[in-house]
């Protein structure tokens, strides 16, 4: 069985997940932590329990949730794992905070491994396969877990909402096709985890969600 632990860091906020199992392997989602304290926390969590930390997977890279890359390598010598098209993202991350009144950051630094739709990141017993839903940015993924019937959907799709589209390399026509054909079609059970706010299920946004009809 899966454990999931979230966190909701402040600085957009952003939403990270640690998900482990029984083996006490471990995975990071998104880890957007930039104060020293959501650090701290982060690390914590991953001590205080036992884990082992096998890899550091990013769903895009926008600045909010890749802040905690380079502290990931250094409190555990993890490199992030994520999908190259957004590269420009993590290259001009100074440039672009600064559009949001950030002065500073750490720098970025370099992948551990290049994701694409239909690669598989392993952990004890568990399996997150990797599914392409550009648009809210060229490399945007998702991460599913059959087995626990789960799938981390970063800004992509949203309760009731999609990711923004409005950035220079945003697509909306696009993302919507993605989330169509590659979430959407998913079990109406699969429990969804999002970048931002609050958790719904593939079901319910079939059902409810007004940009998606």
């Amino acid at each position: 069985m899966m454990t999931i632990k979230k966190f909701e860091f402040n600085m957009l906020p952003v939403n990270c997940y640690v998900l482990s199992d029984e083996t006490k392997e471990a995975v990071i989602i998104d880890a957007g932590c930039y104060y020293t304290d959501e650090q701290q926390a982060l690390k914590n969590y991953i001590e205080s329990n036992g884990l082992t930390l096998k890899h550091l997977i990013c769903t895009h890279l926008h600045f909010d949730h890749i802040f905690g890359n380079p502290f990931v390598l250094r409190t555990f010598g993890i490199k992030a794992e994520a999908n190259p098209k957004d590269m420009p993202w993590m290259a001009n991350i100074k440039q672009r905070i600064s559009i949001f009144g950030l002065s500073t950051c750490d720098d970025p630094v370099p992948l551990g491994r290049e994701l694409e739709e239909g690669d598989e990141v392993t952990f004890g017993t568990h399996t997150l396969k990797a599914l392409a839903v550009p648009g809210h940015s060229p490399g945007s993924l998702a991460f599913y877990c059959e087995e626990e019937k789960v799938v981390f959907t970063g800004d992509a799709l949203f309760a009731g909402s999609i990711g923004r589209a409005d950035f220079i390399d945003g697509d909306e026509s696009l993302l919507i096709r993605s989330v169509k054909e590659k979430l959407l079609t998913l079990p109406d059970e699969t429990v969804v985890l999002t970048g931002h706010g609050e958790k719904t299920t593939i079901g319910n946004e079939k059902r409810f969600n007004i940009f998606l009809r």
